[in-house]
């Protein structure tokens, strides 16, 4: 890829994300090598003010007991 070409969903602040079958590392949402799932192996970032976290916690609950 040459610096400065950038296509479709490889923008400029996309994070790195890895395959869970081959564990490559890619810019795309499917792995170019096996053709599976990648995800964005950073955890989400922390904030202390999380508005959304009850209910986090909530359907963590209702969904594992």
């Amino acid at each position: 890829m040459v610096r400065g070409s950038f296509t479709g969903s490889e923008k400029m602040g996309t994070l790195m994300r890895k395959c869970e079958k081959c564990s490559e590392y890619t810019l795309k949402d499917v792995c170019k090598k096996c053709g599976a799932k990648t995800v964005v192996p950073v955890p989400s970032r922390f904030s202390p003010e999380d508005r959304y976290g009850k209910y986090r916690r909530m359907l963590k609950r209702c969904t594992y007991g």
